[in-house]
C-alpha cells in the first residue's frame, strides 16, 4: 500500500476528515501525498501547502534555537539557569498541596531534556488543582500562565512539560531578540521555511486545517479556530504553525550534519541519550478530551536527547534503532531515522492527542513508508 493508499483508505472510511503526509532525504528527494479536506464538510483539499498549527513540533526548532547559542558561548547547558531567567533562579516544588524549596538548580540541559520539574495541566491533576486554587490563566500565549512549580527536583524523572517555553524564553534572553525574529533570521530563512510562523498572515490563515473533536460516538466535530491574536510570549514549546513542506525542509538538517545551522557536535550532543537510566516518552492524562493516556513507544525504554523521543530499537512499524521522533498535540507526527537517511512527518488536525482512529493512521503511513523501495 502506498503512502496515498493510507490516507486515501483513512478518509474513505470516516476516520479522519484529511491529512498530509511525506517523506524526504538528506539529498531533498520528497514523496508526499495528500487526501480528504481542511475541514468535514467543506471542499477544500488537504495539500502540501495546508496550513497546520503543529504544536510540540515547536520543540525541535526551539531547542535547535538554543544549541546556535550554546556554540556561540551566550548560553550554556549546564550553568543554573536563574541567572538568564530570574523567574526560575528559586524554584519551587509541589507535594501534597503545599509548596517548598528545590535543593537544586535548574539547568538549560533539565529544560531541553523534560527532566526540570515541570508538567503539563493535561498531563497534570497536581497542576490542574494548583491552576484552580491560584487562579492562574491557562489560554495560550499568556504569561503567566508558565508561573508553575515543579513536582520533583530537577534531575530526578522524565516529566513532560512547559519546559520548552522556557526554552524559548531563554533564547530571547541570551540573543535579545524576540523567539518570532530569532526563528526567522536562524532557521527559517536560511531553510527556506516561508510558511512557518507565531502569526499566520491572511493568507496562510485561509489555508488552514481546521481542527477537529473526536466525540464519545466517535463522531468528528469541527471547532473552528478564533482569530489569532498578539501573545504575551511565543511559545516555543507549542506556538508554532507549518506545511508539509516546510516541516519537512526542517528535518533535513537532522540528516545532513547540521545543514550549516549547528555543527556536527552539537547535532551528536542533541541525538544522543541524555536522561541515562531514565524512561521517556509515557505522558499520562489529566484531560482525556484533550490528550489520551500515551506512551509514544510502548514497551520500549525510550530515551530523550535534546529535543527528540530517542527509540533504542526498532520500533513495530519499521522505523529502525536510534530514530529520533516527536509529535504535536493535535495528531501530528515526525520522525528521522540516520538508518536509512530519511524523515517522515504526518500532520492531521483532530483532538484528543492520541486519537485511535489518528494512530491507526499514523501506523499505517509508517508501515507503508517501510515498504517502499529505496
Amino acid at each position: 500500500m502506498t503512502i496515498a493508499n493510507v490516507l486515501e483508505a483513512a478518509v474513505a472510511t470516516g476516520q479522519i476528515p484529511g491529512a498530509v503526509a511525506g517523506v524526504t532525504g538528506p539529498d531533498g528527494t520528497l514523496t508526499q501525498a495528500a487526501a480528504g479536506v481542511t475541514l468535514l464538510g467543506g471542499d477544500q483539499p488537504m495539500g502540501p501547502d495546508t496550513l497546520f498549527w503543529i504544536a510540540s513540533m515547536t520543540k525541535p526548532v526551539t531547542s535547535l534555537a538554543a544549541m546556535q547559542l550554546v556554540e556561540r558561548g551566550t548560553l550554556a547547558l549546564d550553568a543554573p539557569i536563574g541567572a538568564l531567567l530570574p523567574d526560575l533562579a528559586q524554584p519551587m516544588i509541589l507535594q501534597d498541596g503545599q509548596l517548598h524549596p528545590a535543593k537544586g538548580h535548574i539547568t538549560l540541559r533539565h529544560l531541553l531534556t523534560h527532566t526540570a520539574g515541570f508538567s503539563y495541566s493535561f498531563a497534570s491533576k497536581e497542576y490542574l488543582d494548583y491552576i484552580t486554587a491560584n487562579n492562574i490563566p491557562t489560554a495560550p500565549g499568556i504569561r503567566a500562565s508558565l508561573n508553575m512549580p515543579l513536582l520533583f527536583e530537577p534531575g530526578a524523572r522524565w516529566c513532560y512539560g512547559i519546559n520548552t517555553d522556557w526554552v524559548g524564553l531563554a533564547v530571547e534572553a541570551a540573543s535579545g531578540q524576540k523567539l518570532d525574529a530569532y526563528f526567522a533570521e536562524h532557521i527559517f530563512a536560511p531553510l527556506g521555511m516561508g510558511d512557518t510562523t507565531f502569526w499566520p498572515t491572511a493568507d496562510q490563515w485561509a489555508r488552514r486545517a481546521t481542527p477537529h473533536q473526536r466525540q464519545a460516538d466517535g463522531s468528528l466535530t469541527p471547532v473552528p479556530p478564533s482569530t489569532p491574536r498578539v501573545p504575551e510570549f511565543y511559545s516555543g514549546g507549542g506556538g508554532l504553525f507549518s506545511t508539509l513542506t516546510d516541516y519537512l525542509k526542517f528535518l533535513r538538517v537532522f540528516l545532513n550534519d547540521g545543514a550549516g545551522l549547528i555543527s556536527p557536535a552539537s547535532l551528536q550532543e542533541m541525538t544522543r541519550n541524555q536522561i541515562g537510566a531514565l524512561r521517556a516518552g509515557v505522558i499520562p492524562s489529566a484531560n482525556p478530551a484533550v490528550m489520551r493516556d500515551s506512551d509514544m513507544n510502548p514497551g520500549q525504554d525510550s530515551k530523550w536527547g535534546l529535543g527528540f523521543l530517542i527509540f533504542p530499537q526498532k520500533g513495530m512499524f519499521g522505523r529502525n534503532a536510534g530514530s529520533l521522533a516527536w509529535a504535536g498535540l493535535p495528531n501530528t507526527y515526525f520522525w528521522i531515522d540516520p538508518a536509512v537517511n530519511r524523515a517522515a512527518v504526518i500532520l492531521m488536525q483532530i483532538l484528543p492527542s492520541g486519537d485511535p482512529a489518528a494512530v491507526q493512521t499514523l501506523c499505517a503511513f509508517e508501515s507503508a513508508v517501510y515498504a517502499a523501495p529505496r
